[in-house]
């Protein structure tokens, strides 16, 4: 008798298998479709690719303390710090990041550095197109994480 409902349940299992092949897979159309992310959905707490932010002024709100560098546990961010001037203003500290670079090698998503940050200068955007053929190609640098001024006035 068991064999039978072996058998039975094989033919089940078969039948809905053979039911499914027949109708169309659901797809979600990225690259084509609405809206600005053209199709992608986001989760409340999706972790992008890093932005760093400026403040209303338009000054950037890095004041290279470190702690972003100190917090990440696979030591992926590099910061060199400079002295701000009275003729030239970058930030409204102090000093400013003159090089803030990640690694995106090494980067794992973790989100520590945004949560050390005391001026909420670095945050997730929502860039998610980060593969590349080239390592080398995925060492974000400041000026390609940075917010561009006319963004930040809206």
């Amino acid at each position: 008798m068991s064999v039978v409902r072996d058998l039975a349940a094989i033919a089940k299992g078969l039948s809905i298998t053979f039911r499914e092949t027949l109708e169309p897979a659901p797809v979600e159309n990225y690259p084509d479709g609405p809206g600005p992310e053209r199709g992608a959905v986001f989760e409340g707490r999706f972790r992008g690719a890093h932005v760093l932010q400026r403040d209303e002024n338009g000054l950037e709100k890095c004041v290279a303390c470190y702690l972003c560098a100190a917090a990440c546990p696979s030591n992926c961010i590099y910061i060199e710090a400079d002295e701000n001037t009275a003729e030239v203003r970058i930030s409204s500290a102090d000093r400013y990041a003159k090089v803030y670079n990640i690694d995106y090698n090494r980067c794992i998503f973790c989100g520590y550095c945004v949560e050390a940050c005391p001026t909420d200068a670095i945050t997730h955007g929502h860039g998610f197109e980060l593969a590349s053929l080239n390592a080398t190609t995925l060492v974000m640098r400041k000026e390609d994480m940075l917010v561009q001024i006319a963004t930040a006035a809206k």
